[in-house]
């Protein structure tokens, strides 16, 4: 029995396929909901220096007792899906801000909040727990040091061009 799903973008293709970024997402969605875990591709600079877009995936799995600190995929701004962190819960609304953002990040319902990405996949295939060890330390380090963030990120972006 299959519990997992792998999805992934083709950069190149003879013929493209009429399938747009959110069909893929909805898709995918639909199968974490039936209690599929989907790796899914992140893109984007949002979330370095702990997701790398582009480069890495996310495990995706049914959003269950989501807490503060947990990377998320989100409806936001009934408009566009994101893979950010949240910050914090109050009742029915969630607040969620990118790592790699600077300014305060977005605001969603619950019911907005479709995924938790438990794991990060690097290049290398293995995958990596989110909330344990080094990525855990450093998140939380990283959220206390929100005001220094455009230098930090500065420095990450000139050491890992």
């Amino acid at each position: 029995m299959n519990n997992g799903a792998f999805f992934y973008i083709e950069q190149k293709r003879e013929k493209p396929l009429n399938i747009s970024d959110e069909q893929i997402i909805v898709e995918a969605i639909k199968l974490v909901q039936e209690g599929v875990s989907v790796t899914f591709p992140v893109n984007g600079r949002s979330m370095l220096p702990f997701i790398i877009g582009g480069k890495e995936s996310v495990v995706l799995v049914k959003p269950e007792k989501l807490r503060k600190g947990h990377v998320v995929l989100a409806w936001v701004d009934n408009c566009r899906f994101v893979v950010h962190r949240i910050e914090k819960i109050e009742g029915d609304d969630v607040f969620l801000m990118g790592d790699g953002n600077l300014a305060r990040g977005e605001r969603c319902k619950l019911s907005d909040v479709k995924a938790l990405a438990t794991h990060v996949v690097p290049a290398d295939g293995k995958p990596r727990f989110l909330y344990s060890g080094p990525r855990l330390i450093g998140s939380r380090v990283w959220c206390v040091f929100q005001p220094v963030r455009k230098w930090l990120l500065f420095i990450y972006r000139i050491f890992h061009r």
